[in-house]
């Protein structure tokens, strides 16, 4: 998880994702973006929800991730929505290749969040999930909930 003590910043985090497919394994790449882009990164301007990494002839895009204009441009402007090529060194990708050609996989993205200055998107292998899994979630994440309720009443 990115905190302060490693130098890592949080911008935005995907929730849904871990509430509609069952995450597997998790890669860090870089973004390839414009100069407003981080801009309007650092105003936090930028939405995970609904984005999907697609491979097209061995590189790594990310698609529909949102980023609102900077408030402060000149000129100088981005489309909110374009795909954003994803650096990730040929191993990773040819890795990521061969499992999204499985039945099912995809790429989402989990997280965005500044390392050292630069801006990283955590990206994760995933399968969606079906409806009898997402209930399953929630019943036991409400029984979790519970027993937290229950301890901290007997610690009174």
């Amino acid at each position: 998880m990115p905190d302060e003590r490693s130098g890592q910043r949080l911008i935005a985090d995907n929730r849904k994702a871990r509430h509609e497919y069952h995450l597997f394994e998790t890669y860090e790449a870089g973004v390839e973006l414009l100069g407003t882009e981080v801009k309007a990164i650092r105003e936090g301007r930028v939405n995970l929800k609904d984005s999907y990494g697609r491979i097209e002839r061995g590189e790594v895009f990310l698609c529909n991730l949102h980023i609102s204009p900077y408030s402060h441009r000149g000129y100088a402007e981005h489309a909110p929505l374009r795909r954003r090529r994803l650096l990730l060194h040929r191993y990773e990708i040819r890795k990521l290749v061969g499992k999204t050609q499985e039945r099912g996989f995809t790429l989402v993205p989990v997280r965005l969040y500044f390392k050292g200055g630069r801006v990283k998107v955590a990206v994760s292998l995933a399968k969606g999930k079906k409806t009898h899994d997402k209930r399953e979630t929630i019943r036991r994440r409400e029984i979790d909930r519970e027993t937290r309720a229950m301890v901290k009443e007997r610690s009174r």
